[in-house]
């Protein structure tokens, strides 16, 4: 989640014979690793659609994972590669702009634009400890025009993917699996050196970012987003191609990482955002003006200890940051080495600070024992003189198993109240359900919501279906907010919905008054389809099927794009 090469200082070109020596050393731990075998680089094929029997040839390398069999136990199966990445979650190829066939209704105009989703793919199959966050970003974009529908899937050209790709064989170490030995870890960071000496890759200036978790859109710029990394702009051709533009600085305000979750206001047109990182200031906080131009950083000293901090929210006047157990230590665990864990000593916090803070002397931070948040749906500000927030967020229940066996978590939907006047904390559940990746008309972005789409947890990291819930139930007796609910069907998972307005421009529009969209994938014939959905429904009722040329793997969030705002683009 953040440079392991931040404090390598680098200068003068090393004569050939050190890098050689160095690149030697570097081969010998990891023939030592891979039980004396020489280093090579090897082709495996992967399916890429079992329906079009389909095979794509994918370079896998044995020069920084090892080919012994991970341990055949649950803890293992969620970093043993054969088991991450089986199914749907194994890794495609890339796919140029192909034609959909709409099998199932007609696709709404609202729905002309594009709709992209995020989600890693890695670019070489490990033969070593692997986990699903890990990947390589791969945005899978459906564009839709006049109710007729182009799929297309590229990867992120980050820097780590072309040099990658130049390479051969991995050379940045994956984060939430680390590494299992320090040998390993000293020869990831020789083949970093190595490859920076040769000029091939240079993670200080350019970055080592996956590219794999989110995209946004401000300041008439298209981005995808990892948090331990700048973003990377990207736009759609008109073909429906995919092109990466390039990292973004913001004109070099922004030198190091930024949340793959910033919150974007539509009243103000402003974007907030923050980054989090090993050392301290652990925390640090940011906006950008209606044009994208990059504030100042706001520095918060008030955290402790360095906390993943994935997600926040914001409100008319406040930032929202929810402080949770997972740390960023370096720490032996059941898997290995690994940058990221969850300390259970840890008492989770909020954090409430005026949005426009020129620093963090009115941050307040209110402790919420058991309150694991990962995801935040929404904030807004309540009673007559706004001392109140609300926060709305999955808390993830036993979290110490979030970053491993997910398969036992549970995301239970929250309402929190925060009294700033009294400080007091009040909090209640929304749903008995397993709910993740919970999101709103993007309107309702910092006030007061009624609605919140969510998937289905069954168990995570799938997701069986959707479901509306009416949060304002919550208000009268604390009853189950669930008002419609549509579940895939057997042998068929999704992911995070997505919320188009029929009419985004039309102020007196119903909050609701519009479509669930997502990728779904039937594992029983391994064919995807593009699902749209009516939100008013009180089934969710298939609105449109768009069947895709070839299976969409499992991913993480995604984002609608007007036909305006891809032209402004």
């Amino acid at each position: 989640m953040f440079s392991i090469s931040a404090n390598i200082r680098l200068h003068a070109p090393t004569s050939p014979p050190v890098v050689l020596s160095l690149q030697s050393f570097a081969y010998r731990v990891l023939a030592k690793r891979n039980n004396g075998k020489k280093p090579q680089t090897t082709i495996r094929a992967s399916t890429g659609s079992s329906n079009h029997h389909e095979q794509f040839k994918r370079p896998t390398s044995s020069v920084l994972d090892t080919k012994e069999p991970l341990p055949t136990t649950n803890i293992f199966n969620a970093i043993d590669p054969k088991h991450v990445l089986s199914g749907n979650f194994s890794p495609i190829d890339e796919l140029p702009p192909t034609q959909c066939e709409v099998i199932e209704g007609t696709l709404p105009s609202c729905l002309d634009g594009a709709y992209f989703r995020n989600g890693p793919n890695p670019q070489y199959v490990p033969h070593g400890p692997y986990h699903l966050f890990d990947g390589d970003g791969m945005l899978h974009a459906i564009r839709i025009s006049k109710g007729k529908a182009t799929l297309c899937s590229r990867y992120v050209k980050t820097h780590k993917y072309n040099a990658e790709k130049d390479a051969g064989f991995p050379i940045v170490p994956f984060f939430f699996t680390g590494f299992d030995s320090l040998g390993s870890l000293i020869a990831y960071m020789v083949v970093i050196v190595v490859r920076y000496l040769k000029g091939k890759f240079d993670p200080n200036k350019k970055g080592f970012g996956l590219a794999n978790t989110n995209l946004a859109l401000f300041g008439n710029k298209l981005f995808a987003l990892w948090e331990s990394d700048l973003p990377y702009a990207i736009k759609i051709n008109p073909d429906g191609d995919i092109v990466t533009l390039g990292r973004e600085d913001f004109d070099g305000k922004l030198l190091m990482s930024m949340t793959a979750h910033p919150k974007y206001d539509p009243m103000t047109k402003e974007t907030f955002a923050f980054r989090y990182g090993p050392v301290s200031p652990f925390l640090t906080y940011f906006w950008f003006n209606e044009r994208g131009e990059k504030q100042p950083d706001v520095p918060i000293f008030s955290t402790k200890s360095p906390t993943f901090f994935h997600d926040f929210a914001i409100t008319k006047n406040y930032a929202i940051f929810p402080e949770n157990q997972i740390t960023m230590h370096m720490k032996q665990t059941d898997i290995g080495w690994s940058l990221i864990s969850a300390d259970m000593d840890k008492v989770p916090r909020i954090g409430v600070m005026p949005r426009y803070a020129e620093n963090e002397l009115a941050i307040r931070w209110f402790k919420v024992p058991g309150l694991n948040i990962v995801h935040a749906v929404n904030a807004w500000e309540e009673d007559v003189a706004e001392e109140s927030v609300v926060l709305i967020a999955s808390n993830i229940l036993s979290i110490e198993h979030a970053l491993g066996r997910t398969d036992l978590i549970h995301g239970s939907l929250e309402k929190v109240r925060i009294d700033l006047k009294t400080g007091m904390v009040s909090r209640h559940t929304l749903s008995s359900r397993n709910l993740e990746f919970g999101v709103i008309n993007s309107a309702y972005v910092a006030a007061k919501n009624r609605y919140v789409y969510c998937a289905v947890g069954d168990p995570m990291p799938k997701f069986s279906g959707v479901v509306k819930l009416d949060v304002s139930l919550s208000e009268v007796d604390r009853q189950e907010c669930i008002v419609a609910s549509r579940i895939f069907g057997p042998g068929c998972f999704g992911g995070e919905p997505f919320f188009v307005a029929k009419e985004p421009d039309n102020p007196n529009a119903d909050e609701d008054d519009g479509y669930i969209v997502s990728y779904v994938h039937n594992e029983n014939n391994d064919e995807s389809c593009f699902l749209v959905m009516d939100a008013k429904s009180m089934t969710l009722e298939i609105v449109a099927t768009v069947k895709l040329p070839r299976r969409v793997p499992y991913g993480f969030h995604g984002l609608f794009v007007t036909e305006n705002n891809l032209n402004k683009l």
